[in-house]
Parts: C-alpha cells; sequence; structure tokens
C-alpha cells in the first residue's frame, strides 16, 4: 500500500510539473509575441532583401495593415505590394487561415499557401502578423546561452512549439526567447518531415508603439546558409482599420486612405 501510494504521488507530481511547465511556456511564447506584435490596428513598410553569397539578388517593398480579431486572438492582415513597379498594388490578405492574393490587372483574388515563398526565404506567412501562442502549442526545453542577431550571446529559454493546425506556415518551431525580458532571439522553423526549412534571428530593437520591438529579421536557409532574406520594418503607425479591408470580396475596391 505504501509503496503504490509513493507511486501515486510521484506521478501526480510529475503531472502537475508538466502542467506547470506548459503553462509557463505558453505565457513566454505570449509574452514574446506582445513584443514582436502591437495591441491596437497598426500598418508597418516591410522590405524584403535577397542576398545570395553576399551579393543582393532582389527586393520588395510591403505596406501591412494589421488588426487583432477578437474572437480568434490572431491576426488579420492585408498585405499590398508597393515596389518593384510590376507587382504594385498587389495584395494579400490573411484573413483567419485563410490566405488569398489578389492581382489588379486581372482583378481575381485566388487562394494561396502560406508556405509558399514571396521573396528568398521570406514567405507569405512571414510577412503577415502572427501571434505564435494561438496556432502552436508550447514546451519548455531548458535554458541556455545562444548567440542572437547582433552576434552576441544571451541566456534564453528554449521552447519547442507544435502545431496546432496543419493550416499554419510551419509544422514545427524552436525558439529562444530572451530570460532577462522575453525578447525573441532566435527560432528554427521545420516541416512536417523534419526537415529544418530555415533559421530567424530577430535584431536591432526599437522602441516603436510602447515598446522595444525587433525592426529587423535575419532568415538564412536550412539547406544552403549562402541564401539569406532579409526583412527590415518601418513606418510603424497606429492605424484605423475598417472591417471591410479584411474581407476577400472588398479587395478589388481598397484603396489606402
Amino acid at each position: 500500500m505504501g509503496r503504490w501510494f509513493f507511486i501515486l504521488c510521484m506521478a501526480m507530481g510529475e503531472s502537475t510539473y508538466a502542467q506547470a511547465d506548459a503553462a509557463t511556456a505558453q505565457q513566454l511564447l505570449e509574452a514574446s509575441d506582445a513584443i514582436r506584435n502591437p495591441a491596437r490596428p497598426f500598418s508597418l513598410t516591410t522590405t524584403l532583401i535577397e542576398f545570395r553569397d553576399g551579393q543582393q539578388t532582389g527586393t520588395n517593398t510591403l505596406t501591412v495593415y494589421s488588426k487583432e480579431d477578437p474572437a480568434s486572438g490572431q491576426f488579420n492582415s492585408l498585405v499590398r505590394f508597393d515596389a518593384p513597379l510590376r507587382d504594385a498594388n498587389k495584395l494579400v490578405l490573411k484573413n483567419a487561415n485563410d490566405l488569398w492574393f489578389y492581382d489588379p490587372n486581372s482583378q481575381a483574388s485566388v487562394r494561396i499557401s502560406p508556405q509558399q515563398r514571396l521573396l528568398g526565404q521570406a514567405a507569405n506567412g512571414d510577412v503577415v502578423t502572427v501571434n505564435f501562442a494561438k496556432d502552436y502549442t508550447a514546451v519548455l526545453a531548458g535554458d541556455e546561452d545562444v548567440v542572437g542577431g547582433d552576434h552576441k550571446s544571451q541566456h534564453s529559454y528554449k521552447l519547442k512549439l507544435t502545431a496546432r493546425s496543419p493550416s499554419v506556415t510551419y509544422h514545427a518551431i524552436e525558439m529562444w526567447i530572451n530570460t532577462e525580458n522575453r525578447k525573441p532571439v532566435k527560432a528554427r522553423f521545420y516541416a512536417e518531415s523534419g526537415k529544418l526549412l530555415k533559421t530567424t534571428y530577430y535584431r536591432k530593437f526599437t522602441e516603436v508603439l510602447g515598446a522595444d520591438r525587433p525592426t529587423e529579421t535575419v532568415i538564412i536557409d536550412g539547406l544552403d546558409p549562402s541564401w539569406v532574406t532579409l526583412m527590415r520594418y518601418s513606418d510603424y503607425a497606429w492605424r484605423d482599420i475598417p472591417d471591410e479591408w479584411l474581407q476577400r470580396s472588398y479587395l478589388p475596391h481598397f484603396k489606402a486612405n
């Protein structure tokens, strides 16, 4: 009786620890999300710059309008292409887990995959605003020193994220979050096969819209480290974003004011 009671207590203790650990991991992820994403509707300019073997090979400039859906806690986003000129005024809409691409020349909107590449290693799902805590379940995998985007070592929590739905951009993510300030440091993104797709570093934190946020993300290809994409964020602003902007039916009528 005493032996089985001891085993039962141990099992209950481990279960309680696991639940507390999961809660802590999810809270860490939520805190990191809050640093990446403003809490109110906003817009920003995202510049994508692709490098191959250190040489710049392509550039895209986008304006992103994002607004949190109060029902899901996830962001809906409208992305307008500004440059190059051949792509100007094309749109990408993220509404819930659906992504749509709209070309004003054909006036047609087609559903697209969040995994589809936009430029270099930046996928459609990378340029819209995402709360990872809403799409992934986090588990704390320990803490360790890791070199961040500023080439300095940072003591960080390591989280393992598992997708809650097959419709999200990545099947699994490893993320490192600074233990002192909860800033995102580094992330690795995986396909369902377990293949490493890319490694991302968050850097150049700057005070914008009420928080110290990363204004650059460096994305390195999982197989070819000489293939690098820089995502640069600028022109942050609080915006009044009408709900109709975030509807597929409104895409042909969209005009930013």
